[in-house]
């Protein structure tokens, strides 16, 4: 009998389980009517940084987190709301405190009443961009025709811009697996904005797209490098190319400043490598080292030079841009012309291999048999034959997806 009742508690308090990701409603505002309308609702990809691995949480049925934000400002709307709740005497039990934990991730002054929440929508038209203008671009869509955006950079100085800051960077939580916050008071942090212009009852106002913070390392013994640290575009404007307007506009800005040395990221996602190719490539791609008729000579000094001089690119991001090039460049039906390149990439994909190799010879120096053997029979010949050729497969699938981008976009 005992065992009956131990299966309907556990069912029981399973149904009071819910997925945070699900649970969890987004929302960027620009009309009253949007607070209500499903379809301008978005969800976090993660939340296990505030909810757990398991992106769980217990003790409520048909629980609701609403996180509205107003398009422009990010004034913030914050609800909870659940159609029951264990309580204490079901079984001595207790409920996740679900408010607790996103309080400690978003900032103070919220509201918690829609109503206040509109009427702060409304104060909208007061909001404009911070900081100083850097490029202005327009994206045509089949709803809106022409929709205008705009490049800020802004400085923690200007009015309001630090708890706005507060409130965007709660975004990283959803969207980045390995978020944390920055301490914006560095000064030694720049801000780079993306902003659309939009019209209400004949008003210009702003909404907020997306965002890059930037940390300008000191490089001895008078250059700075600029390491890119986190970029969000926000979920409803992704996939319209608002990314690779802003990587653009920042590797531009940076250009433009003699102390500059190269601009770097901090542990770059797959996603963001792609960007950062394209956007090279581009920016690469007119410069007379990198012309048609010198790339198949191999990748060269002048390469490394021109990319670092002009564009503030390091030797391994030209290298990157140099075989992406040789590649759109190579008639790789031709099979010589095919196989110069494929050994010239593989080349660079076996560094690492030989590398190892390096460090077993130096091993065999001072490592008894056996323990060789285990380090010898980790990789075989054929196996790392196999590897590299699955490397060049990705690494080339990856570069044709590039060229695909650049051709649609010329």
């Amino acid at each position: 009998v005992a065992g009956g009742n131990v299966n309907t508690m556990e069912k029981k308090l399973a149904e009071y389980k819910c997925d945070t990701n699900e649970a969890i409603s987004l929302k960027l505002v620009r009309f009253p009517e949007d607070v209500d309308d499903d379809s301008t609702t978005f969800h976090p990809e993660y939340s296990h940084q505030v909810f757990g691995d398991d992106e769980v949480a217990f003790g409520y049925k048909g629980l609701q987190i609403q996180l509205f934000y107003a398009a422009g400002n990010l004034s913030t709307l914050f609800k909870v709301k659940y159609t029951s709740k264990v309580t204490e005497t079901f079984d001595c039990v207790e409920a996740d405190d679900v408010e607790g934990k996103i309080r400690e991730i978003i900032p103070a002054g919220f509201t918690c009443n829609t109503d206040d929440f509109i009427s702060l929508l409304e104060k909208e038209a007061n909001f404009k961009p911070f900081g100083t203008l850097l490029h202005t671009y327009t994206v045509h869509s089949e709803e809106a025709g022409e929709l205008t955006y705009q490049i800020h950079k802004a400085e923690v100085t200007c009015p309001g811009f630090r708890e706005y800051h507060e409130r965007l960077q709660t975004f990283l939580m959803w969207f980045i697996e390995t978020a944390s916050f920055i301490d914006a008071d560095d000064d030694r942090w720049d801000f780079f904005l993306v902003f659309e212009k939009y019209n209400k009852d004949g008003e210009t106002l702003y909404a907020t797209v997306g965002y890059m913070t930037v940390y300008n390392y000191y490089v001895y013994p008078d250059k700075t490098r600029p390491r890119v640290s986190q970029m969000l575009i926000l979920p409803p404007f992704q996939g319209e190319g608002h990314g690779a307007q802003l990587l653009e506009a920042v590797h531009r800005f940076y250009c433009s400043l003699p102390k500059v040395q190269d601009i770097t990221a901090e542990d770059p996602s797959e996603n963001y490598v792609k960007l950062r190719d394209y956007v090279l490539v581009k920016l690469c791609q007119g410069l007379p080292s990198f012309a048609v008729d010198k790339l198949h000579l191999g990748f060269s000094a002048d390469m490394i030079k021109e990319a670092q001089d002009k564009l503030k690119i390091n030797k391994k991001h030209a290298r990157r841009v140099y075989e992406i090039l040789r590649l759109r460049a190579t008639d790789m039906s031709d099979e010589d012309k095919a196989r110069e390149y494929r050994l010239e990439v593989k080349k660079r994909l076996f560094g690492p291999y030989r590398k190892n190799q390096r460090e077993l010879a130096k091993m065999r120096k001072c490592l008894r048999p056996e323990e060789l053997v285990s380090h010898m029979s980790q990789m075989d010949t054929q196996t790392q034959h196999e590897e590299l050729e699955k490397s060049y497969q990705d690494v080339v699938e990856d570069y044709r997806r590039i060229i695909e981008r650049l051709a649609s976009q010329a």
